[in-house]
């Protein structure tokens, strides 16, 4: 499914059938960048996002933008296939309980620092990293809050999964924040033609900001990774100590849905920002999930040369933090998530930000996408953690 606008200069394709204003418009800044190439790409999910649509991918020449990668760099998915077939609900709490006493939430961190060698390589890493590496050394292994998550799921294919949602914590915004401050004071040092409030400040890839930015990215990609592994490996252990040692887990599956990187695309090397897009390059396995009332997809990528070979990272807000917690019905969600057989959080009129209210329907969303990726294997929650 592709519409196209075509006012810009250059044109915008989307998959996305229910596009708020403010979302379109930030896609109109981004396709008048005169650095912007080909065309821009709005996923199934995309809403506003802080300069950048997010569900939005955009191919670049010559420049990278903080702000197309967004403050959580590296934040993404990872999923394991589990070897069991059924999981009684008390096994199931008693899981969760293990979850919840391994693995800090929210603004929480771990009160000894984590394993050093499980930590990305420090070498010619930027100078705001290494301030804040110790504090990362803490936050390691945890999950962090907003629509973060640890989820039991039973899979089409009769087996337990679960997956995790997370990023680099702190250690992505930092980096974030010191790159796009650093890229609005030269592009007004530049008298750049880029406007100020579109929030798109660049930094020119033969400097050595940008240089700087690129390795600091990829470093908190790569913590971020890290992060998850080691949070998949203390959930493992909960398993274990509730079904014994005979549980066994599938390879991992880890997909990054924040961050630009070098590719080829029309027969040219350019840098593509996903800004809550997933890779889906042809036969590539990638992770799509839903909220947490709804189902969540293992999928293959088609590599749809018009996305950038790229699909939706989730459903897709369809509704502020603010907006949810004010408007939606705290018992309908209940009930809503009560009559699966959820076990959930949701216990306040707070915790309707992450409901299931607040999110895209995850079936238009693939539906919109069949062009994009294939579905391997459907999903349905049994159990959430979330941040």
């Amino acid at each position: 499914m592709i519409n196209i606008n075509s006012t810009e200069r250059i044109p915008i394709k989307m998959w996305v059938s229910d596009l708020e204003e403010s979302a379109l418009k930030q896609a109109e800044n981004l396709a008048n960048l005169p650095f912007a190439f080909k065309h821009v790409a709005l996923m199934p999910d995309a809403h506003c996002g802080y300069g950048m649509p997010i569900g939005g991918v955009l191919a670049t020449q010559g420049v990278v933008i903080p702000n197309a990668v967004g403050v959580d760099i590296g934040c993404g998915m990872c999923a394991v296939k589990t070897n069991i077939e059924d999981l009684d609900s008390e096994s199931l709490k008693k899981i969760m309980s293990g979850i919840r006493s391994r693995i800090p939430l929210g603004f929480s961190k771990h009160v000894q620092a984590q394993d050093e060698s499980l930590m990305p390589e420090v070498e010619h890493i930027p100078e705001v990293i290494k301030t804040h590496y110790q504090n990362a050394l803490y936050q390691l292994g945890t999950l962090g809050g907003g629509n973060h998550f640890i989820e039991i799921q039973y899979g089409s294919d009769n087996c337990i999964w679960v997956m995790i949602h997370s990023g680099s914590r702190n250690l992505g915004k930092q980096v974030a924040d010191y790159y796009n401050k650093l890229a609005k004071s030269l592009n007004s040092r530049w008298h750049t033609q880029v406007p100020a409030n579109w929030d798109l400040a660049f930094l020119p890839i033969e400097n050595q900001e940008a240089k700087e930015y690129l390795k600091g990215m990829q470093y908190c990609v790569d913590f971020a990774f890290a992060n998850r592994k080691l949070m998949m490996e203390r959930v493992q252990e909960a398993f274990k100590s509730v079904l014994s040692e005979s549980v066994e887990f599938s390879e991992i599956i880890n997909i990054a849905h924040n961050y630009a990187a070098w590719e080829n695309h029309f027969g040219k090397d350019v840098i593509i920002h996903r800004k809550g897009a997933t890779s889906a390059r042809e036969g590539e396995i990638g992770i799509i999930p839903g909220s947490q009332g709804t189902k969540s997809y293992i999928v293959e990528g088609l590599g749809n040369p018009q996305s950038f070979h790229s699909c939706s990272h989730g459903a897709g807000r369809k509704m502020g933090r603010k907006q949810a917690q004010r408007e939606l019905d705290l018992q309908e969600e209940i009930n809503r998530l009560d009559r699966k057989g959820i076990i959930h959080a949701i216990r306040r009129q707070k915790d309707l930000d992450e409901a299931a209210g607040a999110y895209k329907d995850i079936h238009q969303v693939m539906e919109n996408q069949k062009d994009l990726v294939k579905i391997l294997v459907e999903l349905e929650p049994l159990a959430v953690v979330k941040g």
